[in-house]
């Protein structure tokens, strides 16, 4: 497989690297082969207004954190959601190599451990967009809630 100019791209001039000081959610995913991934959010209206992340890790693992930011810029909570490793894959024109694939998914982990802190947090501070009575148990019910039209 040969690596393109878009997975270079990012991979050498990465997309919204660092951290965001008013984050109102983060996420931190250490891996076993020990690669660390933070993923920074900035919400507002349940939009993610601001996506930043900082890795340390191999260029893999970078060129797939910026193009997720790029995916999920902008996009409500719940579509961000729905982003997966394959979708991370395609938007890098399939160009990852097939033993490097997990990389897309520590991207997507450490994006939506950033949604749960967020949702956390808004629940815990009684946010007025999430109300007690839809949260159930954890972020995956509220956000099959959601599906169901109860946002």
């Amino acid at each position: 497989m040969q690596i393109n100019s878009k997975f270079l791209d990012h991979a050498r001039n990465p997309r919204n690297m660092g951290e965001i000081q008013d984050a109102n959610g983060v996420m931190i995913d250490v891996q076993d082969c020990g690669d660390i991934v933070m993923f920074f959010i900035k919400v507002e209206n349940m939009r993610l207004e601001k996506v930043n992340f900082m890795v340390q890790g191999c260029h893999n693992l970078i060129a797939c954190c910026s193009i997720l930011t790029v995916l999920a810029q902008r996009k409500t909570i719940w579509d961000a959601m729905e982003i997966t490793s394959e979708q991370i894959i395609h938007a890098l024109d399939d160009s990852l190599p097939p033993e490097e694939k997990h990389a897309a998914g520590y991207a997507c982990d450490a994006l939506y451990g950033a949604i749960q802190n967020y949702l956390v947090n808004a629940k815990t501070n009684a946010a007025a967009e999430l109300h007690r009575s839809r949260m159930g148990d954890g972020w995956r019910s509220l956000y099959i809630q959601a599906q169901r039209g109860q946002r």
